[in-house]
């Protein structure tokens, strides 16, 4: 592989995976402008972010059997197409309930696109390169929550929020037609998968038992939610609390954005020296001091507007180092059913996700300690689950070595 193909792979599968994150991020500097015109409040407003967690969560499952059967395009496709339409849909919605359905009917569609661009990372790269693989992914799919707070709050100001789902219908096409251009086919169809439910559920199964990827996928979702009750709380912290405006919440949630954007960038430097397995525990850790202090700081209301960025950017960095680290170990043990893998991962990061964001939209509060609580017991959970977990990887490596 040619350094220009490599990086050109690393572009159109950045964009396939960025579609999603731009999806979320680009339109919530409008929540304020939705409630209004929708004549709802923000909390209501916040459940189609929850609806499309949800949406992303399902698709997953649908996705992984449909990649390894039929190949990595085909599903991608009707993916994709999938998300235009209901993305156009949004520009002309006129009540909540019709916008939080096409808001999940939009993620079954955009997940496709994360599925397919994780498993043919898997299908392209040596399992040796695919951790830093996934860190040149993340920088690619980290500009999203930089530009896209920042271009939707300004979008949202001078020409309204229905404008911010026109510039998404406009990048889904894009994104199709780069995927049918210039993508090449990394996985040959498997026609004796079955696409029956048990077939199915087994299969899942067998990949849910392996060792090594229960615990990097378990540690991987659960420390990730942190990162759903941040998005989904974050309006109301800058917007409600604060009250900045819509342009500075952008450009707040960008300024954020760099911490996990750098970290998974120092990332790539520090596998030069040291391991994945020994990267995340040590991230976790520190994520978990984080989080404790802005539980304690929350309660006690130690924090102002500047000192609550700089509680989360130290903590969005720690997501840096664990997210593609976690992903690449979890991925490693498969060939075969990277499709099954990556979309069982992928539900399961974007389920506990949506516990996580739904239990931050639902619990109204004058303050952070809601965001700061869940954040919190995430990483503390994930460092515990990652410490148990490897004692099982062990023993299941002494019995595979065994005569």
């Amino acid at each position: 592989m040619t350094r220009a193909t490599y990086f050109s792979l690393i572009l159109i599968l950045g964009a396939l995976t960025a579609l999603g994150p731009f999806t979320i991020d680009m339109y919530l500097p409008g929540f304020p402008a939705i409630a209004k015109d929708l004549e709802t409040d923000l909390s209501s407003v916040g459940l189609s972010l929850s609806s499309y967690f949800v949406g992303i969560s399902a698709g997953q499952l649908l996705y992984g059997p449909l990649l390894d059967r039929f190949g990595r395009k085909k599903p991608l496709y009707i993916g994709l197409v999938l998300y235009i339409v209901a993305t156009i849909g949004c520009i002309f919605v006129n009540s909540i309930d019709n916008f939080v359905a096409l808001r999940f009917i939009q993620a079954i569609g955009s997940c496709a696109a994360a599925v397919a661009s994780v498993a043919m990372v898997r299908d392209l790269f040596p399992v040796k390169d695919s951790a830093k693989v996934f860190s040149l992914l993340m920088l690619v799919v980290a500009l999203s929550p930089m530009v896209a707070p920042t271009v939707g709050g300004y979008v949202t100001t001078e020409f309204g929020w229905h404008a911010v789902f026109i510039i998404l219908t406009v990048m889904g096409i894009l994104v199709l037609l780069s995927s049918m251009l210039w993508l090449p086919d990394s996985y040959k169809p498997d026609t004796s998968l079955s696409l029956m439910p048990w077939p199915i559920i087994k299969n899942f199964l067998s990949v849910l038992k392996v060792p090594q990827f229960y615990t990097y996928t378990f540690t991987a979702a659960i420390a990730f939610s942190a990162l759903f009750a941040y998005i989904s709380g974050s309006p109301k912290i800058f917007m409600g609390i604060f009250q900045v405006s819509g342009k500075v919440y952008g450009w707040i949630f960008a300024l954020l954005s760099v911490g996990f954007i750098g970290a998974s960038q120092v990332n790539t430097l520090l596998l030069k020296r040291y391991t994945s397995e020994q990267i995340i525990p040590a991230a976790l850790f520190a994520q978990s001091l984080t989080g404790i202090f802005f539980v304690i700081a929350s309660m006690n209301g130690w924090l102002g507007l500047t000192g609550t960025i700089a509680v989360l950017f130290v903590f969005l960095c720690g997501l840096g180092f664990t997210n593609s680290n976690a992903i690449a170990l979890a991925l490693a043990p498969f060939e075969r059913n990277a499709g099954t893998a990556s979309s069982l991962m992928g539900a399961l990061q974007m389920g506990i996700g949506t516990l996580a964001s739904v239990l931050v939209s639902l619990y109204r509060s004058a303050s952070a300690l809601p965001v700061a609580v869940v954040m919190a017991c995430a990483a503390i959970l994930a460092l515990l689950i990652l410490l148990t977990g490897r004692r099982y990887i062990a023993k299941s490596n002494e019995v595979s070595i065994l005569p």
